[in-house]
């Protein structure tokens, strides 16, 4: 294994505010692991993960059964759903094959949520096999479980949609009436009524309204409509409400110019919410729940990637040996993730390049007009923020391999936790022609 120095670049990364974006390696220790490990690769820190998880429980600390259900989707890799399992976290599952990765890490039961839409009856078997708690979508899948599952477990939770635009200090944030996602307020009573009626003990509350916020007061105001929205149907229906789930959407700074949200304040914000709606309606026992994937995971991993081509035509262009198909979002949302040239983190940003990808896509590039120092072939380029919402959307377009997935641990060793894909891999699910065999064998 590569070890290296650990600490201190993480605790630099970590303390990070506006206008700082540190990586937490050094050039030493990459050139080091790409000694045995060939770029591309994502490389996550345990260190900042667990400072993260620990961030967020300490935020909640107030509300005695506070739980983090991890999202899955973000970083799907068993050995990160197990070191946030050791700090307390659940998981946020949205199929079948989440909850089977969540189940091998030893996450189940209540600890496990399948918060899913347009869900297939096996995804929900499974779901109640495992026990863990299952979020309701739409008010149609009452009858579908019904149906195709069986009877309702004892817990139940229902997906909330307010429609219109949700506001933030700010401005608008999101737009719930375009959201696919929920059921509307009036649905929520009727879907409640109906699982009591059938056997249905303890409730829960959901709602996602907005992505990557970046202000304090997303998750307050969304509590504050969910706490109320609780106390009303607690006292219209006479049913117990037992937790509200915020879900996602607090967000992480991904310019360098944008300011980090404040987990402390955030948990404040939703504390101050609790304790004017909720606890004059005698409802202080509710739990709250959370459900980051971004918050958590994105600035604790990077996606590391060496420039092999150097090309000037009407633009100068750093050709990558990564692609869309290592990190999809800047080809899909266009979105921003910071490059760091190693070793040159203190340096002028007195050129303006263009770093793209090899894929038959001009959208696959990761910068477009981006000042970075001087550089050229051979230097490595740490992608930032790409621990969630990166390996996990990867693809195979162009023949193109996925990278593998490394931990830095908090010891400084680094660990192989998923291999880079190879043709093999590939071609796999083509073995069942001869064509497909014929290729397998001659690899």
């Amino acid at each position: 294994m590569a070890r290296g120095e650990a600490g201190a670049p993480e605790r630099a990364a970590a303390a990070g505010g506006v206008g700082t974006k540190r990586p937490f390696v050094t050039k030493e220790q990459l050139e080091d692991i790409a000694r045995s490990y060939p770029t591309p690769f994502y490389l996550y820190s345990e260190r900042l993960i667990r400072e993260r998880a620990r961030a967020l429980y300490d935020a909640f600390s107030w509300n005695e059964g506070f739980k983090e259900y991890f999202a899955v989707k973000a970083t799907p890799n068993p050995r990160i759903v197990s070191i946030l399992a050791e700090e307390g976290c659940g998981c946020d599952c949205a199929t079948g094959t989440e909850l089977l990765l969540a189940d091998a890490c030893g996450v189940s039961g209540h600890d496990v949520m399948l918060s899913s839409n347009d869900t297939p009856a096996e995804d929900y078997r499974l779901a109640r096999d495992m026990g863990a708690l299952v979020n309701f979508d739409s008010f149609d899948m009452l009858a579908f479980w019904r149906d195709n599952v069986g009877p309702f477990p004892e817990t139940v939770c229902c997906r909330f949609n307010p429609g219109g635009e949700f506001e933030s200090a700010n401005g608008i944030i999101g737009s719930p009436k375009d959201s696919k996602f929920g059921m509307t307020r009036e649905q929520v009573e009727r879907a409640f009524e109906e699982l009591a009626a059938q056997g249905v003990r303890h409730f829960g509350l959901h709602a996602f309204l907005a992505s990557n916020t970046l202000g304090d007061d997303y998750y307050p105001r969304l509590a504050e409509q969910l706490f109320s929205l609780a106390a009303e149907l607690s006292g219209r229906l006479g049913v117990h409400v037992a937790f509200c789930d915020l879900s996602g959407g607090v967000g992480v700074a991904y310019e360098p110019d944008q300011r980090p949200c404040d987990i402390s304040a955030i948990g404040e914000g939703v504390r101050e919410a609790f304790e004017r709606i909720l606890v004059p309606a005698g409802m202080g026992d509710l739990r709250v729940m959370s459900e980051l994937g971004r918050w958590l995971l994105a600035p604790a991993g990077a996606l590391v990637t060496r420039v092999i081509h150097e090309k000037r035509t009407y633009k100068d262009y750093l050709g990558v040996d990564a692609c869309a198909a290592n990190l999809l979002r800047p080809m899909m949302y266009g979105a921003y993730h910071h490059v760091t040239v190693m070793g040159r983190e203190d340096e002028p940003a007195a050129r303006t390049y263009n770093v793209t990808g090899g894929l038959c896509e001009n959208g696959d590039q990761f910068a477009w007009d981006r000042a970075l120092p001087e550089c050229g072939v051979g230097d490595l380029l740490f992608v930032h923020d790409a621990g969630a919402h990166g390996h996990s959307m990867g693809f195979n377009y162009n023949g193109r391999l996925r990278s593998a997935e490394l931990l830095l641990g908090e010891d400084g060793a680094v660990s192989l936790i998923r291999r880079a894909e190879t043709p093999a891999d590939y071609f796999a699910t083509l073995d069942v022609t001869p064509e497909g065999r014929a290729i397998l064998a001659r690899l």
